[in-house]
């Protein structure tokens, strides 16, 4: 048993949101108690306790939209590479880098992603891996590395028919394959998802491949309107739009993710409320690619659980909310608008995304919920409380004051240090594994 306390203690449980001097009794995976320290060390005198040192103590962090694939990219340039364009960002960057991935890079990509997500206090990731030099058994790999560090994953890969239809297969049969191991394993850790690019790069043939192959085992996890691209194959080649594509394909429902989701009609927002679909929002990473905003405020409005993602920009889930925020009200020249919404996005809307698919109840800190908890390095210089939680967050947090992270109840990190980890070891294993991709792709040594 462990006690975790001497910190100011946020639980996002409405019937005791604060404790000024609160702490969180955990016994295995599971949270057994909170309320006043006190209180909790004279019940359990005999449980193991952890200082906080007068730091903040929440619910662990969940990405609801990242790319493992992208780990090893950071400070990567591409001899020749100069978009324009959205199109020409996926083909001279990342379709480029996911076509030399080996299973070698694939696993130090997870390991980099991993490690990083949980210095961040993020304790569950959904991916969406794609990696066409290594397509077979990719899943796996990245699923031995996610256990082996601790963290909280719901995979799937990345179907397209962008390099022909034998790799289109193999990805097909990939996610079918990891969806039945995952299933069979039965895992509170480690959960499976049917992945899919974007429709203007899945044939209908394709996409009747893929409902075939899922039998309705489990969502679909796409990407739908990113870029006006999108929109303009569907209408051009199929004669719908893409949200009434996947409708036609039987891929909207309850478990699926729609990623992005920037240019889409109100009949398309209907149609995705109607038929209970979610949609993750990536602010940092629409900025920077320069394809729109997402439409929040309506979506919001019309009742769709929307979470908040990163597409493998940043890490940092925090990072991830100040962007949202401040693009939202950016886009509606209005300064007062989008709070309830994007926190909302990652403080409450995450956690019943994974509660779509981990057993266990996330994003809360009360009894029987999952003990993934977090502790940041705060300390306010301003009245600090349950009124302004979020606010304190936004204006005065970063992922990086993480000090903290606990998944499962098992402590992965304390005073920023990994434990059971050689941080120092992985790192140089990484740096090979880069150097060796980015020489595949400069054609030069690093």
């Amino acid at each position: 048993m462990l006690i975790i306390g001497n910190g100011r203690l946020i639980t996002r449980d409405a019937e005791h949101p604060y404790f000024e001097q609160g702490a969180v009794v955990c016994d295995g995976g599971t949270i057994v108690e909170v309320g006043p320290e006190a209180e909790l060390r004279s019940k359990y005198p005999g449980a193991e306790y952890l200082d906080s040192h007068g730091g903040v103590i929440m619910p662990g962090l969940i990405n609801a939209h990242t790319h493992i694939y992208s780990g090893l990219a950071r400070g990567l340039s591409i001899k020749g590479n100069a978009p324009t364009n959205f199109l020409e960002v996926l083909e001279g960057t990342w379709w480029n880098i996911d076509r030399h991935l080996d299973m070698e890079s694939t696993k130090a990509s997870a390991y980099c992603t991993v490690v990083d997500s949980l210095k961040m206090g993020v304790t569950t990731i959904f991916d969406h891996h794609a990696g066409f030099g290594a397509i077979r058994g990719s899943l796996a790999a990245i699923a031995e590395v996610t256990q082996e560090l601790g963290i909280r994953a719901c995979l799937c890969y990345e179907v397209s028919d962008r390099d022909g239809e034998q790799k289109s297969i193999e990805s097909i049969e990939e996610n079918a394959e990891f969806i039945k191991w995952a299933k069979a394993e039965n895992s509170e850790m480690i959960k499976a998802m049917f992945g899919g690019h974007a429709l203007f790069t899945i044939s209908d043939k394709t996409f009747e491949r893929m409902v075939k192959a899922n039998d309705g085992m489990t969502g679909f996890h796409i990407h739908v309107s990113e870029g006006m691209n999108d929109v303009y194959d569907s209408l051009q080649n199929y004669g719908r739009r893409p949200v009434q594509r996947l409708h036609d394909h039987g891929i909207l429902g309850d478990k699926t993710i729609l990623g992005h989701c920037i240019h889409v009609n109100p009949a398309e927002i209907e149609l995705i409320q109607n038929t209970h679909t979610m949609v993750v929002n990536n602010p940092e990473s629409n900025m920077s690619n320069a394809v729109g905003v997402c439409p929040v405020l309506p979506l919001s409005k019309a009742g769709i659980l929307l979470g908040l993602g990163t597409d493998a920009w940043t890490n940092d889930m925090i990072e991830s909310l100040k962007a949202a925020l401040c693009v939202q009200r950016l886009n509606a020249c209005l300064p007062n608008v989008a709070w309830c919404e994007v926190t909302g996005m990652l403080f409450k809307n995450n956690a019943k995304i994974g509660a779509k698919y981990f057993p266990d109840e996330l994003g809360v800190l009360k009894a029987g919920a999952a003990a993934d908890i977090i502790v940041m390095d705060y300390k306010p210089f301003t009245p600090f409380s349950d009124e302004n939680i979020d606010g304190h967050i936004l204006f005065g947090m970063t992922g990086k004051l993480c000090r903290t992270t606990i998944a499962n109840g098992k402590l992965l990190m304390k005073d920023r240090e990994l434990i059971g980890i050689d941080e120092e070891a992985e790192n140089a294993h990484i740096l090979e594994a880069a150097k060796k991709l980015w020489g595949a792709l400069n054609h030069r040594e690093y």
